[in-house]
């Protein structure tokens, strides 16, 4: 642990529903869910005017609308969360060299790295946070994020979420220990529900119990390596360094069906579909992969993976797609399919020649059974959302449609952009404004109105 507060925790709040209230006037100071619109759909985001209904992350869509049934549930727009968080890590990389992405919204920064002196103390480090959040707030047009410094990447964390949202918060050096004392056990990271439960027989519901703990009895509960890891934070001890890369692993996309999916030939067009984007992500990062893996879960939640390794790397989506269609081909999927999924792994900046060298079949059940997303009934729908099923990359919030899917953004040739309000029985209804406009009237058309069409935004 270091003597100085010089790493940052920065996250943004609630980032994807702070997005689209920044960017629909109308939703603004409203309660706003972002994710899998269905009755299979999971929760990505959810606005703090919809946690008070008591919507949370990965919370199940239907059991979001039950809590809170006014919320505008739409579907996410990655392009325009990328733009936005690439304005905010330039913004940090620009204090710092070491940043450490976690996610679109979540970074650690390490001052001791900072480009020009930073002044460390207690005053010195407040006013730079609050420079930084500002800094944030104007370059992305209204969003918020807290930030927490601290001497370890434990603390900076823990700190950023004290004063949530638009929290700041230092950690003095020194203070470490008594700080996190009172707090649960479960602020410590690898103490999920199940971890928490096991230290509740015990009697540890707070950190500073944790500490009382003898080993040889926290070993029993939790696992030896787990225990020595728990303990070590429990008592504030986090020597991890801030990485500025971090490879990445893997590539994939995936999508959970409304109804499962018996057709094998539409199994092979959205398989088809699936390697085309999942080869774009690769060429767009200039990585090539040497195995191909796809995700098959049945409609009794059983799901198995196949991969194969080619004996080169290639990002060639003609590849891609024959060893996942062969590797799909090995599988009975007559009895349907809920999820289809196809990824890639072993990542290389290195081209070399696409010839197989081995068939690694896999059966790897999956843990997570947790159901996704269909289109459906959008914020002023009638109907249930039409249109062909697309991925929503990497993230298993449920399938995005590329049609009229609420929160998409469109414009018309007369009224001007807009965004999906809802969609359904061969209607597509909108809410014409952008960011930069008062909140927008609504008006319904044809699904087919050769004066409405799908607009880019980033």
């Amino acid at each position: 642990m270091r003597r100085e507060a010089s790493v940052l925790h920065l996250d943004l709040d609630a980032f994807y529903a702070s997005v689209e209230q920044r960017d629909k006037p109308s939703l603004r100071g409203k309660p706003v869910v972002v994710g899998g619109v269905g009755q299979r759909g999971v929760v990505a985001t959810a606005s703090y005017e919809a946690r008070v209904f008591g919507v949370r992350s990965a919370m199940p869509s239907h059991e979001a609308r039950r809590r809170c049934p006014n919320a505008a549930f739409m579907v996410p727009r990655f392009d325009v969360y990328r733009t936005a968080s690439a304005q905010v890590m330039g913004l940090l990389r620009a204090l710092s060299p070491l940043v450490e992405p976690l996610s679109l919204d979540e970074a650690f920064v390490d001052l001791r790295a900072a480009t020009e002196p930073v002044d460390l103390s207690l005053p010195g480090l407040t006013a730079l946070v609050q420079r930084l959040k500002d800094d944030v707030h104007e370059v992305t047009g209204g969003l918020t994020a807290s930030v927490g410094a601290a001497s370890s990447k434990f603390l900076a964390k823990i700190a950023s979420e004290l004063e949530k949202p638009d929290g700041l918060c230092v950690v003095e050096p020194g203070t470490e220990v008594d700080r996190i004392g009172p707090m649960g056990v479960g602020v410590i990271f690898g103490v999920g529900p199940v971890t928490r439960e096991r230290l509740d027989r015990i009697g540890v519901r707070t950190v500073a119990d944790l500490r009382q703990v003898e080993p040889a009895e926290l070993a029993q509960v939790v696992g030896k390596a787990h225990a020595e890891t728990l303990a070590g934070l429990a008592w504030a001890r986090d020597d991890r360094p801030v990485e500025a890369e971090r490879e990445a692993k893997s590539i994939s996309t995936e999508d959970t069906f409304a109804t499962d999916v018996t057709d094998s030939a539409e199994l092979s067009d959205i398989l088809r579909r699936h390697a085309r984007q999942v080869a774009a992500r690769l060429t767009a990062a200039q990585l090539f992969a040497r195995t191909v893996t796809i995700k098959v879960r049945h409609p009794d939640f059983s799901t198995l993976t196949r991969a194969r390794t080619l004996r080169g790397a290639t990002d060639r989506v003609d590849v891609i797609t024959g060893v996942a269609q062969s590797l799909l081909d090995a599988l009975d999927v007559s009895g349907g399919v809920r999820l289809l999924g196809v990824g890639v792994t072993g990542l290389t900046d290195l081209l070399q020649d696409d010839l197989f060298t081995s068939d690694a079949p896999a059966e790897e059940p999956d843990p997570s059974a947790t159901p996704n997303a269909e289109p459906e009934l959008a914020p002023g729908s009638t109907a249930a959302v039409v249109g062909p099923e697309e991925a929503s990359e990497e993230h298993a919030f449920g399938p995005v449609t590329p049609g009229w899917a609420p929160g998409l953004d469109v414009e018309h040739d007369l009224h001007g952009p807009g965004w999906v309000w809802g969609a359904g029985r061969s209607r597509v209804t909108v809410r014409f404004e952008t960011r930069d406009t008062p909140p927008g009237p609504v008006r319904t058309f044809a699904d087919d109105d050769p004066a409405l069409r799908l607009r880019v935004v980033s």
